[in-house]
């Protein structure tokens, strides 16, 4: 049995929180939640929209008002966005929440992803694809300090689902 209803998927864009997170509760016949999903539903616009027309201060009001609408629900993998930890005490919630993992890459994987996704995501739409890594190695840096309170971190460039359930059914708060 679990000691936790919620699973949230912390990290950086592109680190591959919506792809593991699907694949996971999959596997543990839970229920899939993306909150930036949720956020356009909500939102009737997609997140560029969002951040061009609401702005980014909007973006993390809702994102921090879905993240606590979830604390209702129980069996839950949560891919959360990659500021969301960073923002409102989101981090702490969800520590308090449900078991708290970080899909860890370094800036040069992170940026050969995210290098073609460029307009989709608000943050690094305008930088250059050279000036990319540089950018990400400097986000990553002012996020680790809520990134790294993770109850567990794993290698997102290859992770898979039967180490993560693995590590997930072996978990325990004093693991810390």
């Amino acid at each position: 049995m679990h000691l936790f209803k919620r699973i949230f998927l912390i990290g950086f864009m592109g680190s591959g929180k919506s792809t593991l997170g699907r694949k996971l509760a999959v596997s543990l016949g839970w229920t899939f939640v993306d909150m930036d999903e949720k956020i356009v539903e909500k939102a009737g616009m997609k997140i560029p929209e969002i951040f061009s027309v609401l702005g980014e201060p909007w973006f993390r009001e809702m994102e921090t008002k879905v993240l606590r609408s979830l604390a209702k629900s129980e069996n839950l993998v949560v891919s959360t966005g990659g500021g969301a930890p960073c923002h409102s005490g989101n981090m702490k919630f969800m520590l308090e929440t449900g078991l708290t993992i970080y899909l860890k890459l370094n800036p040069s994987q992170l940026a050969s992803r995210l290098v073609n996704s460029k307009t989709e995501r608000p943050l690094i739409k305008n930088i250059d694809e050279t000036e990319l890594p540089d950018y990400i190695s400097g986000k990553l840096h002012e996020r680790e300090e809520w990134y790294s309170l993770a109850a567990i971190t794993i290698d997102g460039f290859d992770a898979d689902i039967p180490s993560l359930i693995s590590l997930v059914r072996q978990w325990k708060p004093d693991n810390f």
